[in-house]
């Protein structure tokens, strides 16, 4: 933390210590706007995929709802209930991660039991392409979704670091720095004036022993 400019002590170890301490934190200062600026563009870069993955998320879930609405029609709500209780298995979600910038951003992606309808589990129950034609699109919904919530969650992490980046960037650019520049400013200004006055004090002290000498 730095320290009140009249809190200091004027001596040439700490103007050296300051000195060192505003290169040390000026050079963070650029370091945290880089990180900064590059978060930026990681979130506009981010937020279009956002948006194009809203849109597919509304598209496939229209698809979908149009297919299955078909697959009850042709083959009754009885046969398309029993299709989706006799799959073999549920999609499996994975979580983990990946670092944007020094930043850890989850990543999730989901395991789907693609094929035909036998190994799919419900084909001794109906054949029927419309079922299919419903659950491939509803596999693919849901696996739009799995990607959607990846990049909200990724962006609103983004937002977040960036924010907290610009409170340091401007903690350091308008506090941190500008004190210890002041802090800089009134030691020299003191070790200055603490020079004027000795020379001030040797001057008379040897104008003094001048005239003592002629006497």
């Amino acid at each position: 933390m730095p320290m009140a400019a009249h809190d200091v002590t004027p001596n040439r170890s700490v103007l050296l210590d300051l000195k060192r301490r505003i290169k040390l934190t000026q050079s963070g200062y650029k370091i945290m706007k880089m990180k900064r600026d590059g978060l930026i563009i990681e979130f506009f870069e981010i937020m279009e995929k956002a948006r194009e993955m809203r849109q597919g998320v509304t598209s496939d879930y229209e698809t979908a709802m149009e297919k299955i609405t078909i697959a009850r029609a042709v083959e009754g709500e009885i046969a398309v209930r029993s299709a989706a209780y006799a799959r073999k298995a549920d999609p499996q979600v994975k979580l983990g991660s990946k670092s944007i910038m020094g930043m850890m951003v989850p990543k999730v992606e989901a395991d789907f039991t693609h094929g035909d309808i036998t190994t799919k589990g419900y084909g001794v129950i109906s054949t029927s392409p419309y079922v299919e034609g419903a659950s491939n699109a509803f596999e693919k919904l849901l696996d739009t979704i799995i990607r959607a919530a990846e990049v909200e969650t990724t962006m609103k992490k983004l937002l977040d670091e960036i924010e907290k980046t610009k409170r340091r960037v401007n903690a350091l650019e308008f506090k941190i720095i500008p004190e210890l520049k002041e802090s800089e400013h009134f030691v020299k200004f003191r070790l200055e004036e603490m020079e004027r006055e000795n020379t001030t004090r040797l001057k008379h002290i040897k104008g003094k022993d001048k005239g003592e000498a002629e006497d």
